[in-house]
């Protein structure tokens, strides 16, 4: 995957977005969250003009989940698009529906991200018309009106998406043949904590993994499925990832690295990363 792989709309273009993350989702005072906050309240530290009054100073702050938060674009077609640029404070009467349809809308746009980066991948091309389809379908029911998206069976949708995902996956990591084979890992795995450091990981199906504070330096993770996988707190420095699938810039940025760590093309290294 390259950075042309993935259409702009599906990055998040905050100028263009009524802050809805920070006002829209609930969050849970913890490690990620400085306080409790509900669905539907403005975060005290939205801005009048919609901006984080923090954002440069999020992580020492407290609101680390705020940093690795993205909606994959899904903020500004609410706003733009869905809602024709009718802000939820200059029209109230639009602000719960509003509100819900958000969150619908990041997951068709997450299932737009990881379509699109399928798609680019030569391994995957005996499915490509196939994804080509869901793409469009995809992209169909992003326009549909908010009432419509609001009955949206969201769930039988992303099942469809998640097969050609799944076959994408077993197309990539087919062409893998594992030196180690007596690690047992897999979807879902829990591996919070894991040593794992310089392990051989090529071609591993690490859906869903919970990672969180692994060990993974130096470890061998190219052409791995990371879907989904937890990488908070995970030690990826001097790992080598490419080649890995469907790794998104929100799961890097949970994790530590250093500038030896071999990300695909289409990432950034955190600021955060020595």
């Amino acid at each position: 995957m390259n950075n042309d792989s993935i259409p702009g709309h599906l990055r998040a273009d905050c100028e263009n977005c009524y802050g809805l993350c920070c006002v829209a989702l609930p969050y849970a005072k913890s490690a990620d969250f400085a306080f409790d906050k509900d669905g539907g309240d403005p975060c005290p530290n939205l801005q009048a003009d919609y901006r984080c009054g923090i954002h440069h100073d999020l992580r020492e702050k407290g609101f680390r989940g705020c940093a690795v938060y993205e909606c994959f674009g899904a903020g500004q077609k609410v706003s733009q698009d869905a809602y024709h640029a009718n802000d939820w404070r200059d029209h109230p009467a639009l602000a719960e529906e509003m509100f819900a349809v958000f969150p619908v809308m990041q997951q068709l746009h997450e299932m737009l991200y990881y379509l699109n980066e399928a798609i680019h991948v030569k391994a995957a091309q005996p499915i490509q018309a196939d994804l080509q389809i869901a793409i469009e379908k995809t992209e169909s029911l992003t326009n549909l009106n908010p009432a419509s998206l609001l009955d949206l069976d969201v769930p039988g949708h992303r099942a469809m998406v998640n097969d050609l995902l799944l076959r994408t996956s077993e197309f990539v990591r087919a062409k893998v043949k594992k030196k180690n084979q007596r690690m047992k890992i897999g979807r879902g795995i829990d591996m919070i904590g894991a040593k794992l450091k310089g392990a051989d990981l090529q071609g591993a199906d690490l859906r869903g993994a919970f990672l969180i504070a692994a060990d993974l330096r130096g470890s061998n993770m190219r052409m791995t499925d990371l879907i989904g996988a937890d990488l908070r707190d995970a030690d990826l420095s001097g790992a080598n990832l490419l080649g890995s699938i469907f790794l998104t810039q929100v799961q890097v940025n949970s994790a530590k690295g250093d500038r030896k760590t071999q990300l695909p093309p289409a990432l950034k290294t955190p600021e955060h990363w020595q």
